[in-house]
């Protein structure tokens, strides 16, 4: 086939359910070798898409229009050819790994089986291969991993092996649905660069699926911008960020955190122009007379190990303090201990040694009952929202019931609270009687965003909160935990893997390696003056200029950066068809 002509093609797609439309009528092609974003809030119908090029939607889809790949009509494919195409000539990389891993199986074995299913191989070669794979998306010691389960591994480390899977054939045009949303900035940048150099090597086209703006000024050679179903703007990404004709666009952009720019949450609202941001109020910032609200000193987490039955330490004697009001950022590579680290100070996990003590009161051993009321002061936002969140039940009932539990006995009261809550976190009020699967995975974390600021509590342990939303609502959600912050006197730990995010929210930063605080700092000396060799490497791996800066006039100045002319990877190592 001519590498000049269209890989894949989607020609009036349209998608709806139930009569309602998710998609109108939208025209896409991608060309060998070429890396096309697609950008947009959640539910702009950017999943949907991807689920119509795999034919994996579900049946009661109407869905119009044609999709060719490889000049091939694929709407008339039976579920045979289906399967002889998917994970062979066209792979994905799914969203939520978690909930698209078989739990039930060892991800090495998940692995060996996209090999087997299209190759001819015994388990054996399949097996080598796979290892192979795992080892070239940096997943730490394969062979040891080989043989567990997906919840033992970090989200980031999942990701890590749907990435393995997808690509285990090379495929000819590979689908990335927020490829790199639960992973730190280091693997972040290896992985990007793996698929690029994938892309590049094998002429594999890529459809990008991302709301990090960063990426796309990255990586994609052009970009097209979605809302509510439609196409509202499509040029190369040069002209997108210079010179972008459309205000949703520019809003997007606006609305981007920019890690060269040192944006602080005291500057003003990221909602707000920059020409329109006003300094932030915050009385409880840190003062004098503040108090230490949590104590954590020496703590120690360990799991029960395999095979030898010696325990892993996860937490390695870790101390710090948050004050009364402080935002408090962790980071660190995925695995390195920041999960196990806010699971034992919300006593999901019991402390193997150490101390925690909250408001003066030592809380480490503390049984499930005396518990209570120190978990309605201190809430937990949970990094997969699908996970944390019961199916069965509706938004207006998880949220009643955290409310109930908690003492909130009056149903006026909780239904006042569930609606005002609600509406901050950015949801409409029909979806109080929806449930979890029913909305995208950027609604599903505003759930759970929801459910534990709804007890108005005084600390809040943020597990990378805003990872799977696009840019605009993360906007939203920072200003909202600002707002709460300096309202209520809320003190907050924020996780995340995004530096730009917590150089935005924190005003004292942990930086964390191999369950050990290895540095501390304000947030301006830990960025502009770092110590310890591994807190650099982490920021040496943000590009310079991760995202234009946002619109304060009608210029946007961006420095579009090329690729790396080395490759971070070995494409020789064999993988073979």
């Amino acid at each position: 086939m001519n590498p000049t002509t269209p890989l894949l093609e989607l020609n009036k797609l349209a998608v709806s359910f139930g009569g309602r439309p998710a998609v109108h009528p939208i025209d896409l092609s991608i060309k060998h070798g070429e890396m096309l974003a697609l950008v947009g809030e959640s539910g702009s119908g950017k999943s949907t898409i991807a689920l119509a090029a795999m034919g994996l939607l579900p049946a009661q889809a109407h869905v119009e229009g044609s999709i060719r790949f490889e000049g091939q009509a694929l709407l008339t494919l039976r579920e045979r050819e289906w399967s002889a195409l998917r994970g062979n000539r066209i792979g994905m990389i799914f969203q939520e790994p978690m909930t698209s891993l078989n739990p039930l199986q060892p991800i090495g074995r998940q692995v060996a089986e996209a090999l087997t299913l299209h190759r001819p191989m015994s388990f054996s070669a399949a097996r080598k291969q796979a290892l192979e794979l795992l080892d070239l998306v940096r997943l730490p010691d394969p062979a040891l991993r080989f043989d567990r389960y997906p919840h033992q591994l970090s989200g980031g480390q999942r990701q890590r092996v749907m990435i393995a899977i997808a690509v285990a054939c090379r495929p000819g045009q590979l689908i990335a649905d927020e490829p790199t949303t639960a992973l730190d900035v280091t693997i972040q940048a290896q992985i990007l660069e793996l698929i690029d150099q994938l892309r590049r090597e094998l002429s594999m086209a890529v459809l990008l699926i991302t709301h990090d703006l960063g990426v796309v000024a990255r990586w994609a050679d052009r970009v097209i911008v979605m809302k509510d179903g439609t196409k509202v703007e499509e040029a190369d990404t040069a002209t997108l960020f210079a010179h972008s004709s459309q205000p949703y666009t520019r809003a997007l952009l606006g609305a981007s955190l920019h890690f060269g720019a040192g944006l602080h949450y005291r500057d003003g609202r990221l909602t707000e122009t920059i020409s329109e941001r006003r300094p932030v109020t915050d009385a409880t910032a840190k003062r004098d007379d503040s108090r230490i609200l949590l104590e954590v000193t020496g703590l120690q987490v360990d799991y029960p190990g395999t095979g030898s039955g010696r325990s892993v330490r996860a937490v390695d004697g870790v101390s710090f303090n948050i004050w009364e009001g402080e935002t408090v950022g962790l980071v660190g590579e995925s695995g390195c201990g920041k999960s196990s680290l806010s699971r034992a100070l919300t006593r999901l996990l019991e402390p193997a040694g150490g101390s925690i003590v909250f408001d003066g009161d030592d809380i480490t051993h503390r049984r499930r009952r005396a518990l209570r009321p120190y978990r309605k002061r201190v809430q937990m936002i949970f990094q997969d929202p699908y996970g944390s969140l019961n199916p069965r039940h509706t938004v207006e009932r998880t949220l009643g019931l955290a409310l109930a539990i908690h003492g909130v006995s009056q149903r006026r009261e909780r239904e006042s609270k569930i609606r005002r809550m609600v509406d901050a976190v950015g949801l409409p009020s029909s979806a109080l009687h929806r449930y979890p699967h029913e909305f995208s995975g950027g609604q599903r974390q505003r759930i759970g965003i929801a459910r534990a600021l709804v007890l108005e509590p005084e600390l809040v342990i943020c597990d990378e909160p805003v990872s799977a939303l696009d840019v605009s609502i993360q906007a939203q959600i920072l200003d909202l935990l600002a707002d709460l912050k300096a309202e209520l006197g809320l003190a907050l730990l924020f996780i995340s893997h995004d530096l730009s995010v917590v150089r935005y929210i924190a005003d004292r930063v942990l930086v964390m390696q191999a369950g050990r605080l290895v540095e501390t700092g304000d947030h301006l000396s830990i960025w502009t003056s770092p110590q310890h060799p591994y807190t650099r490497a982490l920021i040496d791996a943000v590009p310079a200029s991760h995202v234009p800066p946002p619109l304060t006039t009608r210029k946007i100045h961006r420095d579009i950066q090329a690729p790396q002319a080395t490759p971070a990877f070995d494409l020789d190592a064999p993988v073979s068809r």
